[in-house]
């Protein structure tokens, strides 16, 4: 394993499209980080840069001690794992998983050695005669993983390896991807627009918007501290409700009212200093709690239910607070009906401050 390091690097390009814009990190030894974005957000395209799949950018990548922007994919030491899987149809499993090794020359028996083994090691042993056609998607994944493993790489890139697959296999797959890591310890990075695959997935997620880093860190501090509005909204289940607004003197405190008066929320006395100031307020669908409706009190907001949507023993409700649209994630209650009244508590530090714009950084960390 060897520790990856992307220095400024940018890449536009002929058409003036930046692709990636002053990209920055260091990833350790060993570490798993995820890549994460909306489609076009430049993920992929980091990814390729350090596969050495992309050419004629700037800044520097290294691959352990080596700057490698002038060395060829086939001699960086590191796995791609794609989302088509890349195997060769006419081969059998043995033969995709044994040809990297050949082509590196290594000795008959150690190929042997190692892609049993491996294949061991994925319990995929039993379809070492099979070729890919005659395998499952889930398989197939286990194959193409397999056969980055028997080369002992550097690092393994994997760019959006489980979209091929079904809902529940997705979830199955990404534990065994998950597993996988902790007993290889080898340096992965991990490209995908499934925020619930970079959260459950990654030691530290790289949240990117329009070729540029948004936020690199741990899953939780990226959902409880997101750097900005962008992050927030985008890191979440249901999104992050947010409230655009004005810092006010309440009775009990500062707070962020909405034009029309109604919604007002409780926010730290240190925004003091901002008041008459257009924010944006942002509260997270499960931070809502129902209550009786009654009083437009600082902290609660009445509204109208529109929907509810059951998931077990929580339930969606998405109601109406004036011109506003509102998301709450509650405990189940099948008395609540589309046109019924409610309100929605909000303590004070469930709410989170945002400078107004889609990028505006977080007030209250």
């Amino acid at each position: 394993m060897a520790r990856v390091t992307l220095d400024n690097v940018s890449k536009v390009y002929p058409n003036g499209f930046r692709a990636v814009d002053g990209f920055t990190l260091d990833i350790g030894e060993g570490e798993f980080v995820v890549f994460v974005g909306p489609s076009g957000c430049g993920k992929s395209t980091t990814l390729r840069l350090i596969a050495g799949l992309e050419e004629d950018f700037s800044g520097t990548i290294s691959i352990g001690e080596r700057v490698v922007n002038n060395v060829p994919p086939a001699q960086r030491d590191i796995a791609m794992v794609f989302q088509n899987y890349a195997l060769y149809p006419h081969m059998t499993v043995y033969a995709n998983m044994a040809m990297a090794l050949k082509l590196k020359g290594v000795a008959r028996a150690e190929v042997d050695r190692k892609v049993r083994e491996v294949a061991k090691f994925l319990e995929v042993d039993a379809l070492l005669d099979r070729k890919p056609g005659q395998l499952s998607g889930g398989q197939r994944q286990r194959v193409a993983v397999g056969r980055a493993i028997v080369r002992e790489p550097k690092a393994f890139l994997f760019d959006e390896p489980l979209s091929n697959l079904d809902a529940r296999l997705r979830v199955s797959t990404r534990a065994e991807l998950k597993a996988l890591h902790q007993r290889l310890k080898t340096t992965s990075i991990y490209v995908t627009h499934d925020q619930e695959e970079a959260m459950t997935l990654g030691d530290r997620i790289v949240v990117m918007a329009k070729g540029r880093i948004q936020q690199a860190a741990p899953p939780l501090e990226v959902y409880r501290r997101p750097a900005n509005r962008f992050v927030a909204a985008f890191v979440g289940m249901p999104p992050m409700n947010f409230f655009e607004g004005t810092v006010v003197a309440g009775r009990s405190g500062v707070a962020v009212r909405t034009a029309d008066g109604g919604v007002t929320l409780s926010v730290p006395e240190r925004l003091a200093g901002m008041l008459g100031q257009a924010v944006v307020a942002g509260v997270r669908p499960h931070a809502l709690s129902l209550r009786a409706p009654g009083g437009g009190r600082a902290g609660s907001i009445d509204a109208v239910v529109e929907a509810t949507e059951y998931l077990g023993e929580q339930m969606d409700v998405q109601a109406a607070a004036g011109g506003q649209r509102v998301v709450a994630r509650v405990a189940i209650d099948d008395g609540l009906k589309a046109g019924e009244k409610v309100a929605f508590h909000v303590r004070e530090q469930d709410v989170m401050v945002f400078e107004t714009g889609e990028f505006g950084r977080n007030l209250t960390l």
